[in-house]
């Protein structure tokens, strides 16, 4: 009885280890096979939108478009508007660049077309050039004509840093906190960062500021990667089985022999 006893308590432990075996290859491969469904996801949208950037430009979404603007149909859009710089409502906003760290400068344009306002971020400018008296540039005046890439609303702030209106501190590219901040009406729910700035016939090594077109375009891809860890992960499960399984076959040869001598004995 107590032999049984330990057969059954062995079946059943075999069981589990069975079950488990079948759960963590089930498990691992469905999330390699999910990391590669990722991967291509990924793989379309890099070119697609490497192909919005490179096309040519389009006018901006108008009123009757903005509910519909939304990231995966109309981030990094090349557009263009015309419109009036209002100098006066700009707003700077804390940057990191490759230029070092300032702000960018969110300048709002109002549509000749309808009057709509458009939030433009004109460049970078760095600490000593936050002020507008001491850019070298000169400010466009009047009917102005902006190229560049649309871009999302930032809300609420960056990271581990929100938002300050009232201190007029900014950390994020918030379209609608930045509007009510500066008084602004019938705002466009994104902005756009404008294109570099033909350099000026007499420049010398002195950036001129602001520095546009410095829009960093980077999507991680290391979903390849990780499936194969998580496939890699599957074939350890069914290696360790088939050793698990080689070693009880080789313990119940060795077990047979002496059964069968117990056995003669009695």
């Amino acid at each position: 009885m107590a032999q049984q006893a330990v057969r059954r308590r062995s079946t059943a432990a075999r069981v589990a280890l069975a079950v488990c075996a079948v759960l963590a290859f089930a498990g691992f491969f469905a999330l390699g096979t999910w990391q590669v469904e990722r991967r291509a996801w990924k793989l379309d949208l890099i070119a697609r939108v490497d192909q919005r950037v490179h096309a040519p430009a389009a006018t901006a979404p108008g009123r009757t478009e903005w509910p519909t603007v939304n990231a995966a149909n109309d981030e990094y859009r090349h557009v263009r508007l015309a419109g009036t710089f209002l100098h006066d409502k700009e707003t700077l906003v804390q940057a990191s660049t490759r230029l070092g760290v300032g702000f960018w400068v969110l300048t709002p344009l109002r549509n000749s077309a309808d009057g709509t306002v458009v939030l433009v971020n004109r460049g970078f400018v760095p600490p000593e050039a936050q002020k507008r008296e001491a850019r070298a540039t000169t400010e466009p005046q009047g009917e102005t004509t902006v190229a560049g890439l649309l871009r999302l609303t930032e809300p609420k702030g960056g990271f581990l840093r929100k938002n300050d209106p009232a201190g007029d501190r900014w950390f994020s590219r918030d379209v609608q906190a930045i509007a009510a901040a500066r008084g602004l009406a019938d705002v466009a729910p994104y902005f756009v960062d404008a294109e570099a700035a033909p350099a000026p016939a007499n420049a010398n090594d002195t950036p001129a500021w602001p520095a546009g077109g410095l829009t960093v375009i980077s999507f991680p891809n290391s979903h390849l990667v990780y499936a194969l860890t998580w496939y890699g992960l599957a074939l350890m499960v069914l290696i360790a089985a088939w050793f698990v399984r080689r070693s009880e076959n080789a313990a119940h040869a060795d077990a047979r022999p002496a059964d069968q001598d117990a056995r003669r004995d009695g």
